[in-house]
């Protein structure tokens, strides 16, 4: 199972980001996420037998008691890149409201799943939803102007779970399936 931890995003919020998508159609090189498959990844625990699912839901239960957070409310608002503005992998639209939240749930999380033997982040954690990845450069120049003019802020909506997911890799994207919920 291809596992990870998620925020899911309500279908309100999931289609006001194909307006985002709408500023970048013209960028060659992109290829868009699905709105409906939006959201935003807490951890990616990668490859883990169904065994190990019991763990996991432990580990996540305790991050969350540890985090001390209870359902609050988020905004999508800003858009960036990473790795950066002259290597363009992804681009993603921000978390405004609720990152603070987001980041405690992400450490707890973090700290709960490597002690169960997943491996640690190699990166930072920013609080995203990835709207596009960028298979090559020829779009850099329209994503870069995009991303410098800003994103609008979208809809605020409540968080009140963490989704753990499988992913199931197809040819016309991955599909996502729901393996146990986690109330805040």
């Amino acid at each position: 199972m291809r596992l990870f931890l998620s925020i899911d995003l309500p279908d309100a919020v999931a289609s006001a980001l194909v307006d985002v998508q709408d500023r970048l159609r013209d960028a060659d090189g992109l290829r868009f996420v699905d709105p409906g498959r939006a959201h935003v990844t807490l951890k990616f625990l990668g490859d883990a037998s169904e065994g190990r699912v019991p763990a996991i839901e432990a580990a996540v239960e305790r991050a969350i008691d540890d985090a001390g957070v209870g359902p609050f409310e988020a905004t999508i608002g800003g858009l960036g890149v990473f790795p950066n503005e002259e290597y363009i992998s992804v681009v993603w639209a921000g978390i405004e409201e609720g990152a603070d939240e987001m980041t405690r749930l992400h450490e707890a999380i973090e700290r709960e799943t490597t002690a169960v033997g997943f491996d640690a982040e190699p990166h930072d954690f920013t609080p995203h939803v990835t709207i596009a990845r960028m298979d090559d450069a020829r779009g850099k120049d329209l994503v870069r102007r995009v991303v410098r003019e800003g994103g609008p802020t979208l809809e605020t909506f409540r968080v009140e779970e963490i989704r753990l997911k499988e992913s199931v890799l197809a040819s016309d994207g991955p599909e996502y399936s729901t393996v146990a919920r986690f109330g805040l």
